[in-house]
Order: C-alpha cells, then structure tokens, then sequence
C-alpha cells in the first residue's frame, strides 16, 4: 500500500484514497448538472514513446523494445463547460517522479494538472 493510503471501493470502482472518492462522487454530480462533459477516470498520457532497436533494412516490422514507454495515468480526466479539457490528480505525498511528469504533461501535452489535496 502506498503511503499508507487505504483502497476502498465505491460504485463497483476501487480508489486509491478516500480522497479520490470524494472527488469522484463531486464530478459526477458535476457531470449529471451537465457542467462538465467526458469523464474519464485513470486516462493515460504517453509522455516519452517505446524506443525499439532498428530493424534489419528492408523488413516492416520493428526491432525489439529497449525502452517501454514512460507514461502519465491521471485520476481523472474531462472537458469542463467551457471546452477545455482539464487533468486532475488527488495527490498527498508529491513524488520526484510526480513532479518530473507533471512538468512533462504541460510541455508536451500543454495540460497543466489540477492537484486535489
């Protein structure tokens, strides 16, 4: 378990912490109220691709996998009413990676994440 957060389990859905719970149960209010639009939950962004060794010349097919790709899963995910899409992360603890992908997501994506604490 991960820093000492309890899972629990709401709507048939496991949470990592009560208080993505909570804030899933506020955006689903806000979704019936049509304020917010394409609620996603643990959407992925890749931040850095595969890297694959070169094929033999010729052939269509990759090489091997050297590197899997680096990628960033948000809690949640939707288009607020105004049409932007919004990422949002419950975080109690911010770890160096949290922080490097964090950096990452608006660099590369342009999203700058919403933290929930």
């Amino acid at each position: 378990m991960k820093y000492r957060n309890k899972k629990i389990t709401y709507d048939g859905i496991t949470f990592d912490s009560r208080l993505e719970m909570n804030r899933y149960c506020e955006l689903k209010l806000l979704e019936r109220a049509k304020k917010i639009t394409g609620l996603e939950l643990q959407k992925e962004y890749i931040l850095i691709p595969p890297q694959y060794e070169k094929s033999a010349e010729g052939k269509k097919t990759r090489g091997r996998c050297i590197e899997r790709a680096v990628k960033y899963i948000a809690d949640f995910a939707y288009i607020d009413e105004y049409g932007q899409t919004v990422v949002e992360d419950t975080k109690g603890v911010k770890t160096k990676d949290y922080i490097i992908k964090r950096k990452l997501m608006l660099y590369i994506h342009g999203i700058r994440i919403h933290e929930i604490s």
